[in-house]
């Protein structure tokens, strides 16, 4: 059988409490999709976070997954932050969403699901890919990497370094959520603003415009932009900007590129309009924080290298 886990918002007395409530859902004989642990039984809002596991039994892969991929989309459009560990990617890919998506995995998956799933791309150097909605990890123990990415996003930076002291583990990069992590509102339950967001995510945000953004949603620019602020606490012009000053990071921290290229990589055609964004967002300057995070010379601290070369699932 195959699980995954669910995380869920604790409730005290009406007001989100900082604790994370954590379900098992498992795929049945009769190809269903059933709970079979939950901490904190009770009333729920759903969940916010949904994690593919990694198996080291059959592939998740085929009709043999029954109601699981469908489970995983409707989730999804509630909402909830899909991840996937190793080789969870494999059932990430068979609900659809990784469709015109970049994930990582291990290494030794790479070849396997690019064949299987043309319309994945798949990127073995990075050990966590954070796309907001959905956050793939590499090897199986990169479910660390994971779970502090996750405790850093719904209960605070604070917490998430304790919990690295704690066991032990060297936070390394993550660090970075100093300068501002872009931790998108998904669980607004606006299901027309969702499926928009889903969209940038998952698209060059380049040339976007709040008219196209609002035609698509089939709304008027005014109640568009309204409803967008109202559900995300972001105007479309902002979320897009720190869509891609996002992913400028990433390639501040990975490529040899220049801030030029960078900037252009990551939908700004006018360099110093990037430069002023970023420092805006991020406190700092491109250059300034490439000398602090870059890791593009190859090497990584000796724990996140460890992770990096954790054993396939």
């Amino acid at each position: 059988m195959f699980q995954v886990a669910g995380m869920q918002a604790t409730e005290q007395g009406g007001a989100r409490a900082p604790r994370i409530r954590v379900s098992h859902w498992q795929l049945q004989e009769d190809g269903s999709v059933e709970k079979t642990l939950d901490t904190h039984p009770g009333p729920s809002s759903g969940l916010v976070a949904l994690i593919l596991p990694p198996t080291l039994a059959e592939l998740p892969v085929g009709g043999r997954m029954g109601q699981l991929p469908a489970f995983v989309r409707e989730q999804h459009a509630g909402g909830t932050t899909v991840c996937s560990v190793c080789g969870g990617a494999y059932l990430l890919a068979e609900s659809g969403l990784a469709a015109g998506r970049t994930i990582t995995t291990h290494w030794s998956h790479q070849d396997l699901i690019a064949d299987r799933y043309r319309d994945v791309r798949v990127d073995t150097d990075k050990l966590l890919i954070d796309e907001g909605d959905i956050i793939t990890a590499g090897g199986m123990m990169a479910w660390i990497d994971l779970g502090l990415k996750l405790v850093d996003r719904f209960l605070g930076t604070n917490v998430m370094l304790a919990t690295a002291r704690f066991m032990i583990i060297d936070p390394g990069a993550r660090e970075q959520s100093y300068y501002s992590v872009f931790a998108p509102k998904l669980d607004h339950g606006d299901s027309t603003i969702l499926k928009i967001q889903h969209w940038l995510h998952g698209a060059n945000t380049k040339g976007v415009t709040l008219q196209m953004m609002a035609e698509r949603a089939g709304l008027g620019d005014r109640t568009f932009l309204r409803r967008f602020q109202k559900a995300t606490g972001f105007n479309p012009t902002e979320y897009c900007q720190r869509l891609r000053i996002a992913k400028s990071r990433d390639l501040l921290e990975r490529s040899h590129l220049s801030i030029e290229q960078v900037a252009w990589q990551s939908g700004y055609d006018d360099t110093n309009a990037y430069r002023k964004i970023f420092r805006k967002i991020l406190g700092l300057s491109p250059r300034e924080y490439r000398l602090r995070f870059s890791v593009s010379d190859g090497t990584r601290r000796p724990a996140m290298a460890g992770l990096a070369a954790a054993a396939p699932a």
